[in-house]
C-alpha cells in the first residue's frame, strides 16, 4: 500500500514537471521579461487577460505603461493596429497600421532606465485594427522596470463625447484623458460612440447593463473589479437615449439602477453625475441622484455644466472639439480634486494654511476663523453668489470670489452666514467648514494663490428645510467683500 501511494505521488510530480516544462514562453512569466503577465508592465483600465500571451484592452483609454532599460523597445502586435506611444514623457507618436513586431525606437535611445506608454487608438468607442498586446522586446540583457504607480483612479462613463469622437487624437484629446493626466491619476473611458444609459431594443448598447462588462463587445465577459477601485466614477450620460425612444420614466429608473451598480463595485468612489451638455434629460438625473442620495449613498453628486463648452468649442452640433474638451477639463478637474481623498502622508508646507486638511464631509470646528491669517492685502474683494440647482431638502450653489486688490493674496479665507439652517454637506475647489450658521471655505491646498484681478469659484451642495436665502454679506481674509 505504501509502495502505492509513493507511486502516485512520484506520478503526480512527474506530471507537474512535465507540464511546466511544456507551457509555452511567457505562462509563468518572471518580473522584467517583457510578456503580458509581466508585473512590471501595468495595464490601465480595462483589459480582457485570459489569454497569458495576448492581453486585449476594452472600451476607450486603456494603456499599458512601464519602465525599461536599454537603448531601443519593440512592441509585438497580433495584427494590423493604428496606436500611439510615449517615451520618457515625450508627446505622443502616431503609428498607422502596424503590424507584427513594431520598432518605437528607430532613432535608439540613450542608455539607461527609461519610460514607455503605449494606447491604442479607438474611433467611436472601438479600436482601430486589432488592438492585441503580445509583449515587448528590449535589448539584449535589458528588462522592464516597474511602473510608476498613479495617485489614483478615475473612470469616466459615457458615449461619443467621453470617446473623444471629433477630436484630433480620440481619447487622448478627450476630458476624461485630460483631467487624468491633469491630476495625475489612472484613468479608463468605459465609453462607446453612440451608447446610451438604457439597453434599447434597436440595439443601442446601454451601459446600464455593459458597465459590469470588460468591453463593449456583445458577450463580452465581466470584468474583473478586484484588478482596481476607482476612486472618482464621472458619468456623462443620456444624450442619446431620446432618440431611441427611451421615456423619462425608464430614464430616471435605469440611471439610478447604474447609480447602485457602481456603488456596488467601488464602495468608496464618489459618483459624479454630469448634466449632458444638451441638457437632456436632466430633472431625471437630478432625480436618479436625489433618489441614491435619501437611501443613504451621500457620496454621488449632480454636477450642473452650463457653460461649461464655450461657442467655439463643438465640432459639429453635439461633439466638442479639442478646444472644448480642454474647457470641460477646466471646469471639471477642480470637482474632481475635491472629491480625493487626501494623502495619507501630506506634505508640509513651509508656511501655516488657513486651515485644517481637506476632508470630504465638513466636520465643525470651534471657531469659523482659521487660525492663521493669510498674507495680502485685504478689504478689496467682490462675491458673486448662486444656486444652480435646488430640490427638496437640497441644493447646489457656487460661489465665486475675485481678488481685486493689487497684491497676491498667499492663502485665502471666504466667510458667511446662511440665514434659513442650511447646513453643507460637501464641497470642492476649497476647504469648507461651518460652525452654527458660519461657513468658511479657504483655498484649496494645489492651488492657494489669488493673483489680482483672479477669481476663483467653489461649489457645495447642502441641505434646507425650507427657504434658501441667499447670503447677504462675505468676507475675505476678514474684510468685507463687495457682492454682485
Amino acid at each position: 500500500m505504501k509502495l502505492t501511494r509513493l507511486a502516485v505521488a512520484l506520478g503526480t510530480v512527474v506530471a507537474a514537471v512535465a507540464t511546466a516544462l511544456a507551457s509555452p514562453p511567457g505562462a509563468q512569466a518572471a518580473a522584467g521579461d517583457g510578456t503580458p503577465t509581466d508585473p512590471n508592465i501595468r495595464f490601465v483600465g480595462r483589459w480582457d487577460t485570459r489569454d497569458s500571451g495576448a492581453y486585449v484592452p476594452g472600451w476607450a483609454g486603456a494603456y499599458l505603461t512601464t519602465g525599461f532599460t536599454g537603448t531601443t523597445v519593440k512592441l509585438k502586435q497580433r495584427n494590423a493596429i493604428d496606436l500611439y506611444y510615449s517615451i520618457d514623457g515625450r508627446p505622443d507618436v502616431y503609428l498607422q497600421n502596424v503590424r507584427g513586431t513594431v520598432n518605437l525606437t528607430s532613432t535608439p535611445l540613450s542608455a539607461g532606465n527609461h519610460t514607455l506608454r503605449v494606447s491604442y487608438r479607438v474611433v467611436a468607442g472601438s479600436y482601430h485594427g486589432d488592438a492585441v498586446f503580445q509583449g515587448l522586446v528590449l535589448d539584449s540583457g535589458a528588462r522592464t522596470l516597474p511602473a510608476q504607480p498613479a495617485r489614483g483612479m478615475i473612470e469616466f462613463v459615457g458615449d461619443s463625447i467621453t470617446v473623444g469622437t471629433t477630436t484630433s487624437k480620440n481619447a487622448l484629446t478627450a476630458y476624461g484623458w485630460l483631467v487624468g493626466e491633469q491630476l495625475g491619476l489612472d484613468h479608463m473611458q468605459v465609453a462607446e460612440g453612440g451608447a446610451c444609459l438604457v439597453s434599447t431594443a434597436d440595439g443601442c448598447v446601454g451601459l446600464d447593463r455593459r458597465f459590469v462588462k470588460v468591453s463593449a463587445a456583445d458577450g463580452a465577459v465581466d470584468h474583473n473589479f478586484a484588478r482596481y477601485q476607482a476612486d472618482v466614477v464621472v458619468i456623462n450620460l443620456g444624450t442619446n437615449d431620446a432618440g431611441h425612444g427611451v421615456s423619462t420614466t425608464q430614464f430616471q429608473d435605469s440611471y439610478a439602477g447604474l447609480l447602485r451598480t457602481i456603488r456596488s463595485k467601488y464602495p468608496k468612489a464618489a459618483i459624479l453625475a454630469l448634466q449632458t451638455f444638451r441638457s437632456r434629460f436632466v430633472p431625471q438625473t437630478q432625480a436618479a441622484v436625489q433618489t441614491v442620495n435619501n437611501a443613504g449613498d451621500r457620496n454621488v453628486f449632480f454636477v450642473p455644466t452650463d457653460g461649461w463648452v464655450p461657442s467655439d468649442g463643438l465640432s459639429d452640433s453635439v461633439h466638442p472639439n479639442d478646444a472644448g474638451h480642454r474647457a470641460i477639463t477646466a471646469k471639471l478637474a477642480p470637482i474632481v480634486a475635491a472629491h480625493l481623498a487626501p494623502p495619507t502622508t501630506p506634505s508640509p508646507t513651509p508656511t501655516p494654511t488657513p486651515s485644517a486638511s481637506p476632508s470630504r464631509t465638513p466636520t465643525p470646528t470651534p471657531s469659523a476663523t482659521p487660525s492663521a491669517t493669510p498674507s495680502g492685502q485685504v478689504g478689496a474683494c467682490a462675491v458673486h453668489y448662486s444656486v444652480t440647482n435646488q430640490w427638496p431638502g437640497g441644493f447646489q450653489s457656487e460661489v465665486r470670489v475675485t481678488n481685486t486688490a493689487t497684491s497676491t493674496l498667499n492663502g485665502w479665507a471666504l466667510g458667511w452666514r446662511f440665514s434659513d439652517g442650511q447646513q453643507i454637506s460637501q464641497g470642492w475647489n476649497g476647504t469648507f467648514t461651518q460652525t452654527g450658521a458660519a461657513v468658511t471655505v479657504t483655498n484649496p491646498t494645489w492651488s492657494p494663490a489669488l493673483a489680482p484681478g483672479a477669481s476663483v469659484t467653489a461649489g457645495f451642495t447642502g441641505t434646507l428645510n425650507g427657504a434658501n436665502s441667499t447670503p447677504a454679506s462675505f468676507t475675505l481674509n476678514g474684510a468685507a467683500c463687495a457682492v454682485t
